[in-house]
């Protein structure tokens, strides 16, 4: 007893140490509690703003800023807000989260930072990375002396402020571009993959890792620590140190136990708890600790290991921890800065901070022969600011370096610019009109010694190997050149900046499948004796929402005359059409409701067309009239000038009720009311006859791989009785157009009950599983006609068009020489 009361005494002693930590206030009863209401504010602010700014393409960086300043003390001073949800005490909690998803937010950006993007980066590229990372640096500064000059006055001393530190702050914090936002700002307008897209994020990934650069090497300098040279020293020999010793270590381990399947949430968290450390050790050595987070970032693997990592993490971090960073933001931001004689000042030094790296881009740009335009449009791009001004400016304003007033500016300045990056690029490239340029992008109109160029949408490599036999029928040696560009469709998920830039893959089952799709288009070589062909292999990296907008801009680019897109069903074992992905559907109808070429949908049932044993190919072109079915048999007429193929034309002649002329699609139009299809449908007889004729005199001379035939229909019942009739003479492609513009009543009813209406009438038969047929189908839809009616573009563009429309219905059918 004697032992346990000792104990017990001791145990008294320890709990009544004066020590302050143990009479601190119960973190459950006011700091937990207050912190999750901050967060659930900050959190729904921030989206309900992106919901409203959405529309606008404004980046999620702008509505967390936006989000924070609705908290700032300024603003909600004596409020039920400030009382409740954001009181002074509170603000600590938040503060020290907020450093913690700083921390994270860095590591993704680690994470995501393609190196060999730097290494591997075109001349043109570095040269206007450098030159927008140093010509702002040395704007900057002399922007900072005029600043001052600005705010000087009696009741301010700047002297305070004139430091060498202060000029470095607002030199770096200029010079940053943040190429995360830029990627997805990029992503959103649908340019990422243009020729200005391309150069504006291998440039803004080049000048982000020189920002980082001198952040390392200048902060310390600039926050005046005690041994700012040692302190720089240490942390070199710390990166060496990560990439040298450590990184080969960890490849190996994290990627063996990636392939293995070897992880879970627990073991991950070991990973993650390494981000911590790293920044912990770059704290110590008088750097910061969001350089710790970045080089952990860049040591761990690329490929499966780190994909998974950022798709488990991006949602905590991006959308919960990033926001509350925002927060200190806030605190920190003074609108006193906008008092009526101040304004004047703030929109001077903004304007200024905005042209600075415009100017330096363009002189750039103006070197290499780029158009004035593309250089201030670069320059507008590379002003996209981020995370990392905002952490430059707060530990400017926390040790004094910089004043509120210059705080807030600068703050301000960074938001505006980004603000108007998409403003700007809409307003120089008008990217949502530049589709209505050419209404003669067709494979019916080129000329006889035009290249034809064709675009491929695969999204895995079954579809890409059925895709080969539509190419390799396309292509013979005595043709023009065939140039193909073959794209794979990815689904962005998560962060998705990484794979923005590299135009990889979205996950590692999409790495697998472009590696695979990359060998079987590597096939289309001039070694399998095509020298009259190329290919190249591309991706697209969006939301399946979206993406249709990326195949239109990357075929307008291309200026194909023909995108090739894969039906939502593949055929199974047993032959019959299973459904592969529901999407996939809604992306053929969006890019066929907008596309700027010609569209042609595949049902693969895989056959493959060109075998190495050069059997007989056995095509047949069925006919009824309009410009989707000319369009079709212009890519008929291509392949008939293989030595293997057959081509049989079947000339479907409508009689009786199917032949009466639909009044109601076209009732309404241009003013002419009933007589307009009437119209329509001889102007659209006469074409078809000057092509049947050309094509009749081509088979006349070709009898032995072209023949033709006439069948007559009468009722709607005839039409399944004449397709089982053809599917009986057993061919390998059907090839036929979607149909719209026939002007046939009988048709457009079908059409309505249609299960399929991307393929039409016709197409959804022969794709039906009630049909039996095992042979392929080939959809096309004609540019200008099938798919995007003329009527539909603004009046503004259809008058001043007028000569451009009237030469397409006068324009001849045929162009090829045979």
């Amino acid at each position: 007893m004697a032992e346990v009361g000792k104990r017990f005494l001791e145990y008294q002693l320890i709990v009544d140490n004066p020590n302050p930590v143990w009479k601190s206030e119960n973190l459950l009863r006011f700091y937990l509690p207050q912190f999750t209401l901050l967060f659930f504010c900050m959190i729904a602010l921030t989206r309900i703003i992106h919901y409203i700014l959405r529309p606008f393409n404004q980046p999620h960086f702008v509505a967390e800023f936006l989000a924070g300043l609705l908290v700032c003390p300024q603003l909600v001073a004596g409020t039920i807000a400030f009382t409740f949800v954001a009181p002074p005490k509170a603000l600590l909690g938040i503060e020290t989260m907020a450093h913690l998803g700083l921390i994270y937010n860095v590591f993704l950006t680690g994470l995501e930072m393609n190196l060999d993007a730097i290494l591997l980066a075109s001349r043109k590229a570095t040269t206007i990375a450098m030159a927008s990372t140093i010509i702002p640096m040395l704007l900057g500064a002399a922007l900072y002396s005029m600043a001052q000059s600005l705010y000087k006055g009696p009741n301010l001393d700047m002297s305070l402020y004139n430091t060498t530190s202060a000029y470095l702050f607002w030199a770096l914090v200029l010079s940053v571009t943040n190429f995360p936002v830029l990627a997805n700002i990029l992503a959103d307008l649908k340019i990422l993959y243009t020729e200005l897209g391309r150069v504006a994020v291998t440039a803004a990934t080049i000048s982000d890792f020189y920002n980082w650069a001198m952040f390392v090497l200048l902060i310390p300098f600039a926050c005046r620590t005690e041994r700012p040279f040692l302190s720089v020293i240490l942390t070199i020999f710390f990166v060496l140190f990560c990439y040298l010793v450590l990184r080969p270590f960890l490849t190996k381990l994290l990627n063996k136990k990636t392939e293995n399947n070897e992880w879970d949430n627990y073991k991950l968290s070991y990973v993650l708890v390494g981000v911590l450390a790293c920044a912990h050790v770059t704290e110590m050595l008088g750097t910061h600790s969001i350089v710790g987070a970045l080089v952990y970032g860049l040591m761990l693997p690329r490929g499966k290991f780190a994909d998974m990592l950022m798709e488990r993490s991006d949602d905590l971090v991006s959308m919960y921890l990033e926001p509350l960073f925002f927060v200190g933001c806030g605190i920190r931001f003074d609108f006193s800065s906008f008092k009526l004689h101040k304004v004047v000042n703030v929109i001077i030094i903004i304007v200024m901070s905005c042209c600075t790296k415009i100017v330096s881009t363009v002189i750039t740009a103006w070197f290499y022969s780029m158009p004035f335009r593309d250089g201030v449009a670069l320059g507008a791009l590379l002003n996209t600011k981020g995370i990392l001004p905002l952490v430059m400016l707060n530990i400017a304003i926390d040790r004094q370096i910089l004043s509120r007033d210059f705080y807030t500016v600068m703050v301000v300045a960074s938001v505006v610019m980004t603000i108007l990056v998409t403003p700007t690029i809409n307003f120089i490239y008008k990217p949502r009109k530049q589709f209505k340029k050419n209404k003669l992008r067709t494979v019916q109109n080129l000329k006889a010694d035009a290249e034809i160029r064709i675009m491929v949408c695969v999204h895995n490599p079954r579809h890409a190997t059925g895709m080969m036999s539509i190419l390799e029928a396309c292509s013979c040696s005595n043709a023009t050149h065939l140039r193909v560009f073959a794209l794979q469709l990815i689904e962005m998920k998560g962060r998705g900046t990484a794979f923005l830039i590299d135009q990889g893959g979205g996950s590692p089952q999409s790495q697998a499948d472009t590696e695979s799709i990359r060998d079987i288009f590597s096939e289309f070589k001039p070694e399998r004796g095509l020298i009259n062909a190329s290919v190249e292999t591309l991706a697209a990296v969006s939301s399946y929402e979206t993406i249709h907008k990326d195949i239109h801009h990357i075929a307008d680019e291309r200026q194909t005359s023909l995108i090739l897109l894969p039906f939502h069903k593949h055929s199974s074992a047993e032959g019959a059409l299973e459904e592969t992905n529901p999407v996939f559907r809604e992306i053929n109808r969006n890019v066929m409701r907008y596309a700027p070429c010609s569209v042609g949908i595949l049902v693969d049932r895989g056959k493959r067309l060109l075998s190495e044993m050069n059997l007989p190919v056995a095509i047949c072109i069925v006919f009824i009239g309009g410009p989707d079915d000319r369009e079709a048999l212009a890519i008929a007429w291509r392949m008939a000038r293989h030595k293997g193929i057959h081509l049989s034309m079947v000339h479907i002649l409508l009689f009786g009720k199917v032949a009466e002329v639909d009044t109601s699609a076209t009732m309404n139009d241009e003013g002419n009311g009933i007589l307009s299809p009437m119209l329509d449908c001889a102007r659209e007889k006469e074409l078809d006859e000057e092509y049947m004729s050309l094509f009749r005199l081509m088979a006349v001379n070709n009898e032995h791989s072209v023949t033709y035939s006439e069948k007559e229909v009468h009722t709607a019942d005839d039409i399944p009785l004449v397709l089982d009739e053809l599917e009986r003479e057993g061919y390998d492609l059907y090839v036929l157009g979607h149909g719209k513009r026939r002007n046939s009543t009988v048709l457009s009813k079908l059409l309505e009950w249609t299960d399929c209406p991307e393929l039409g009438v016709m197409g959804d038969m022969l794709a039906s599983n009630s049909f039996g047929s095992c042979s392929s189908v080939l959809v096309v839809q004609q540019y200008g006609f099938g798919g995007m009616h003329l009527r539909a573009i603004n009046q503004t563009t259809c008058e001043s068009n007028e000569d451009d429309i009237e030469a397409i219905f006068k324009v001849k059918s045929i162009k090829y020489i045979w």
